[in-house]
């Protein structure tokens, strides 16, 4: 009995022939890299299992799934890009239109810290499946409920023309592709390899283009 209970291995563990699992941390960091890479519909199981390190049957045995081992790899980038973003305090008493442009820069930063995660975003966004849901649910909207009140203030004081939702959200996002698009970046004048100081100054940049754009009404300068 006791030698059988020896043999009975958990979901997710290597057999006494294989090689240890790697740390779950690098378990995510690596399927970071192959989702980034491959997209999600390109990235198969028995690909991931490859570059992972570990049996075609681990990601089943320890997320349930694909799906599940995705949604696992995206809580834990965007998680991390989260906690690096500045925190804006809505009682500061910070001026609407800065307190965009802080929350737009940091976005833009945080893209530039981690452009893995970026490239897994932009491509999500154009597909209607339950990963955009996730990304939605979890990360976009409540991001929007911050900023809502802010920009309803900028619109109510005559400094933001009224845009819809979906206008004001396409006209933020699609730039980051500045800074997760490298290779494009280099060709068009970026040098390589592009120092923290000048990607934060991209970041900045970016940021004020947008900001000021948003705020720029008829008959107004910024």
């Amino acid at each position: 009995m006791g030698a059988r209970a020896e043999s009975v291995r958990r979901p997710g563990r290597p057999g006494a022939d294989t090689p240890a699992v790697p740390e779950e941390e690098s378990i995510l960091q690596r399927g970071l890299e192959a989702f980034a890479e491959l997209g999600y519909d390109h990235a198969s199981a028995r690909e991931l299992a490859r570059r992972l390190g570990v049996s075609h049957n681990f990601i089943n045995d320890r997320y349930g799934s694909k799906a599940a081992f995705w949604r696992a790899v995206v809580d834990s980038a965007l998680g991390a890009q989260l906690a690096r973003m500045p925190e804006v305090d809505p009682d500061s008493g910070i001026d609407d239109a800065e307190r965009l442009r802080q929350v737009i820069t940091g976005f833009y930063r945080s893209a530039a810290d981690s452009p893995l995660v970026g490239r897994i975003f932009v491509e999500e966004l154009a597909r209607d499946t339950e990963r955009l849901d996730h990304l939605y649910e979890r990360y976009i909207a409540p991001t929007l409920r911050t900023l809502t009140p802010s920009i309803d203030r900028l619109v109510a004081a005559g400094r933001m023309a009224p845009v819809p939702m979906d206008v004001l959200f396409f006209a933020v996002i699609p730039p980051v592709a500045g800074m997760v698009e490298v290779p494009l970046a280099r060709r068009l004048g970026r040098p390589e390899p592009a120092s923290p100081q000048q990607l934060l100054a991209t970041a900045e940049m970016l940021a004020d283009l947008v900001v000021n754009g948003l705020l720029s009404t008829p008959g107004t300068t910024v």
